[in-house]
């Protein structure tokens, strides 16, 4: 109990040197991180405050051939005291591993590094540079650098024609990474069980980091879409789809699913009969993952949502960002949905813990019956639709304390579809198709 109090809130050149790269899937296991205070509501409040911030930095950023695949283990970070998902990369020549945070939100992929003297050595596991024959460094002077980086934080500074491109990269939640841009090997493992190597990776070499981004993680893997991130890298050597199931957000770091590049496996654990496509939209909001919603239900009840709530062309529509926790709804949503689930806790005390940001909350200490909850429906365009769970919409706060995982986007705003709402769902990515396949799934 202790535990679930704690719990709610915080990827020759493309070529792959193997001889059997027949149905070879790329996978890297994930854990979820979630952050353990000394009380809940400390707990809780400090995640939404991330996941606010997170959300902010995202308005602000919108208006500014298969070779097989591979896996990387994919875990829930509550044991690590974190709020979102952890996986494992290996990183350089000798290859050595890191626990890096998995974030569709952001475009960097960057490790815990020390180079020329720099960086931070204490508490976390340290890429140190220098030692890797496999790592070059990004001059200041470059192309790359003063053109290419811009949108990666590269900074002007360029004293000596030696000194490699810096970077001050800030995240969507207020954190920030500062240090110097690289090429990397990674080595990855397929489900062959063979080992395959992948040359010529951005790598950001952090010497400086600071926000609770990072608490309990080495680095971070950037899985959103763009020409630098370790997806564009991935997804080129792999067939244009990766894809993730997260284990429940409070399942502890012996629970596993795997982020894969390649083709998903749509296995014993996912309901067949219940996967879904839907277009993902890849330019109206880049470099995030968006969706094109139309509406959403309360059981068989639709919701009176104004349409420009989902119309992005009107600062509004949807992505899913497995950085944040809650699920974002632009105003008007956000009302319709917590309004009409209300009616059915009409029996439970509404209250207000301290420090908590969360509007919604009820005592459950008497007992409540999750099942009465009427399912809530996201309906996308072409048809289909998504039926989060309902312990993903009505979460654990505290001890008895039970609370509507929903915070208001304002208005207009940018919806986000959060970790929680995604949980115990397989997600598949296909950047080739622009489509996105969903199904119900244990993740195990």
């Amino acid at each position: 109990m202790k535990r679930t109090r704690a719990a709610l809130l915080c990827l020759l050149t493309t070529l792959l040197l193997i001889s059997a790269a027949d149905s070879t899937v790329m996978r890297l296991e994930m854990t979820h991180r979630d952050t353990l205070f000394p009380t809940s509501v400390r707990r809780i409040g400090d995640i939404i405050g991330s996941d606010q911030k997170r959300h902010s930095l995202i308005s602000h950023k919108r208006t500014t051939a298969t070779n097989g695949g591979a896996r990387l283990s994919l875990r829930s970070g509550f044991d690590y005291g974190a709020a979102q998902y952890f996986a494992e990369i290996r990183v350089g020549t000798p290859a050595k591993r890191f626990r890096v945070v998995v974030d569709t939100g952001s475009e960097l992929t960057w490790v815990n590094c020390r180079f020329r003297g720099k960086g931070k050595t204490e508490n976390r596991r340290v890429f140190r540079a220098e030692e890797s024959s496999s790592f070059s460094r990004i001059g200041c002077l470059t192309q790359t650098c003063k053109v290419d980086l811009m949108n990666l934080f590269s900074l002007s500074s360029c004293p000596t024609p030696s000194t490699p491109c810096s970077y001050d990269y800030r995240y969507v939640d207020g954190s920030a990474a500062q240090g110097v841009f690289g090429k990397e090997t990674f080595t990855v493992r397929l489900t062959n069980g063979r080992v395959a190597r992948l040359p010529g990776v951005l790598v950001g070499c952090t010497n400086s980091f600071s926000g609770d981004s990072f608490r309990g993680a080495d680095g971070v893997l950037g899985l959103a879409l763009s020409d630098y991130s370790f997806t564009s890298k991935a997804t080129n050597v792999f067939g244009g789809k990766f894809s993730y199931c997260l284990v429940d957000h409070l399942s502890n770091k012996n629970v596993s699913n795997y982020l894969i590049f390649g083709s998903s496996s749509f296995s014993s654990a996912t309901k067949l009969n219940a996967t879904r496509t839907t277009p993902l939209d890849l330019n109206v909001i880049p470099p995030f993952y968006a969706v094109n919603i139309i509406g959403l239900s309360l059981g068989e009840t639709m919701l009176d949502i104004p349409m420009q709530v989902w119309d992005a062309t009107q600062g509004g529509g949807t992505i899913l960002d497995s950085g944040t926790s809650l699920t974002f709804l632009a105003d008007a949503a956000y009302k319709a949905v917590v309004s009409g689930l209300q009616r059915y806790l009409v029996g439970l005390k509404r209250v207000k813990p301290e420090g908590l940001p969360i509007e919604y909350c009820f005592d459950t200490t008497s007992g409540f019956n999750q099942s009465k909850l009427p399912q809530l429906t996201f309906h996308f365009k072409g048809g289909a639709r998504f039926e989060p769970h309902r312990r993903s919409y009505l979460i654990d706060a505290a001890s008895g304390v039970k609370c509507l995982g929903f915070v208001s986007a304002g208005e207009p705003g940018t919806n986000v579809i959060g970790n929680i709402m995604q949980q115990n769902y397989l997600w598949e990515f296909d950047i080739v198709a622009s489509a996105l396949t969903f199904a119900p799934s244990t993740c195990l």
